[in-house]
């Protein structure tokens, strides 16, 4: 019986690339695997058919043969393929469609070999004050922490002494395992998927390579920085295993309530009492700003409760980027207590001598509930 050309197998032409003979191929074995075609007992033989020519285009000295002699060169004990003319394929090949169909389902795919052992990330809390957070401060931290242990230069082994390749991985980290026309491939027992074995632990971190300390760290925190910033320190984290990379130290900020101003992203927000007097009469007033200074605000005559005056340029600074946000002033118009009887007399006298042009908004209000009731009794 006349096989298929391995070419056509894969769909692709004669001269193509490794390149586009591994596309075709993990494109083919996705679609024919024999777990995602259970209800087709066809697709088992395709994905044979596929691997086997896959397996023999992708050497470059199998490809060259096949080119030469056809399908001859690997029958009656030619140059052989390792598989007994069964169609098999290599380990990497199918721990890329692997990678493919259960990738995202067992976390994204397979890990690189250089985080074995990597330092676990670490979470600060630091409270700043509103003050801080616009002027920025150096802050220093005291972290209970592993580090790298000094004794052993953190390779895990006692002084003297290296630790050596696992002999059953022959340092990979991990070993394959055949079962049936799978490869599988699983974390080495005898390291642990780190490639090498401590025959001589080191005595002061019993061969993990890191010991408990507390650090202290100097960490500058940013003028503008807001409730829930992360500030991230690449390597700040926990000590890796035996010299394994280290983890990262997370600083989340959190800024405390200030007694006289309220924050919107970069802008502030002030409630001024003032008398009613001054309200009346108009003038100027002094503000408190967060940089300490004050600032001058003129109040109209006949200024009401809830009037909003912006400063620019007096709020906060901005974390990314030039330049500082808003202050907004909103003035409160403050009812007189406590009064002495000649300043009762006097607003008496006052009230007495009040008109619709002293007091619009009320006699406006009380004008209108005079309509309604009017229209009600008629």
């Amino acid at each position: 019986m006349t096989r298929q050309c391995f070419y056509q197998t894969l769909g692709v032409d004669r001269g193509a690339s490794p390149e586009v003979i591994k596309k075709a191929y993990r494109k083919l074995a996705k679609e024919y695997h024999p777990d995602r075609n259970r209800d087709n007992p066809e697709a088992e033989t395709t994905f044979k058919k596929i691997s086997e020519a896959y397996d023999i285009l992708k050497d470059d000295q199998k490809r060259a043969a096949y080119d030469r002699y056809g399908h001859a060169a690997f029958e009656n004990g030619g140059m052989g393929n390792g598989h007994g003319g069964g169609g098999g394929f290599g380990f990497t090949d199918l721990s890329d469609v692997f990678d493919d169909l259960f990738g995202d389902f067992m976390g994204g795919g397979r890990r690189s070999s250089g985080n074995r052992g990597r330092g676990a990330d670490l979470r600060y809390n630091l409270e700043v004050s509103l003050e801080e957070a616009f002027h920025g401060k150096q802050e220093t931290l005291h972290i209970p922490s592993s580090v790298s242990c000094e004794a052993c230069h953190g390779n895990g082994a006692e002084s003297g002494t290296q630790p050596t390749t696992c002999p059953t991985c022959d340092g990979s980290g991990k070993v394959r395992a055949q079962q049936g026309f799978f490869t599988i491939e699983r974390t080495c027992p005898g390291c642990n998927g780190r490639g090498v074995v401590i025959e001589t632990p080191c005595t002061a971190c019993r061969g993990a390579g890191r010991v408990q300390k507390e650090r202290t760290l100097n960490v500058n925190i940013p003028a503008g920085v807001e409730e829930g910033t992360r500030i991230r320190l690449s390597g700040e984290g926990e000590a890796g295993i035996q010299g394994s990379v280290s983890g990262d130290l997370y600083i989340f900020i959190s800024v405390t309530p200030h007694p006289l101003f309220q924050r919107n992203g970069a802008d502030l927000f002030c409630r001024v009492p003032i008398s009613m007097t001054r309200a009346a009469l108009g003038g100027h007033i002094e503000v408190p700003t967060m940089a300490g200074n004050k600032a001058r605000v003129t109040v109209p005559e006949g200024c009401q409760s809830g009037r909003q005056f912006r400063l620019r340029g007096k709020g906060m600074p901005a974390l990314r980027g030039a330049g500082h946000g808003d202050l907004y002033i909103e003035l409160v118009v403050e009812t007189p207590v406590n009064l002495t009887n000649r300043q009762k007399e006097l607003l008496a006298e006052f009230e007495e001598g009040g008109s619709s042009e002293t007091s619009p908004e009320s006699h406006g209000f009380f004008a209108k509930v005079r309509e309604i009731w009017d229209d009600l009794t008629d």
